[in-house]
């Protein structure tokens, strides 16, 4: 029985560094995602600056080439007061994404105007009927009076290919046991997203893209 228990420390042991080396890798790739992604300014900026919740998904994988699943686990930030809150981190899966077919890997960039972030927070998020839309591209003088009716809108990019993306049927949801591994325990989603967890040494260079890419300061709730 003790040979047995000792086996079990060890194996939760190993599952708690893969969980906690899993967390750097996973926010600088979201950052390098973001950068390529916000730097050549397809991604209008008046969107960005709009945002309420960025979520950033490296890299999503897909199933099938028409029909099929898709999966992929990601970071997200909120602004708050102060400016961006330490990364939350978040799953994605659904059916296949009509957008590039026949891709087998994507990049995601998710905007949440004020609607989305009050679901993101709930934790658990089914991307029904016109809860997202793709959304708009162009460069610096792209028009800033398209509306921004759906709470999310997404992006994706594959294989040097840019486009906004329809992810309509995802479902988004809280990755706990990494956030309990990085924040500990009593950490919730909702606490790290609404600025009361600090950002770890970690998260800085996918904090400081977000800075450059949205600015810090706080967005109008719209």
């Amino acid at each position: 029985m003790k040979k047995l228990l000792s086996v079990a420390a060890v194996v939760a042991m190993f599952s708690w560094m893969a969980w906690a080396a899993d967390a750097p890798k996973e926010l600088n790739d979201a950052a390098q995602v973001l950068q390529n992604m916000t730097s050549s300014n397809k991604i209008p900026s008046h969107v960005l600056d709009q945002a309420r919740c960025i979520a950033v998904i490296p890299k999503l994988t897909k199933a099938g080439f028409v029909v099929g699943g898709k999966h992929g686990d990601g970071a997200v930030s909120c602004r708050t007061a102060t400016g961006w809150s330490a990364p939350a981190f978040i799953t994605m899966t659904g059916g296949s994404l009509g957008l590039q077919a026949g891709a087998e890997h994507q990049s995601i960039i998710l905007l949440m105007n004020a609607r989305g972030e009050q679901e993101l927070k709930n934790g658990h998020w089914n991307l029904g009927a016109g809860a997202s839309a793709a959304g708009p591209t162009g460069g610096a003088g792209a028009s800033e009076n398209t509306g921004w009716k759906a709470p999310v809108l997404s992006y994706s990019s594959s294989k040097g290919v840019f486009a906004g993306a329809d992810v309509g049927g995802s479902k988004i949801g809280a990755d706990e046991d990494l956030i309990h591994t990085l924040y500990g325990q009593n950490a919730t989603f909702q606490m790290v997203l609404n600025g009361q967890e600090n950002a770890p040494t970690s998260a800085h260079q996918f904090l400081s893209a977000l800075g450059q890419a949205a600015g810090t300061q706080s967005a109008a709730a719209h």
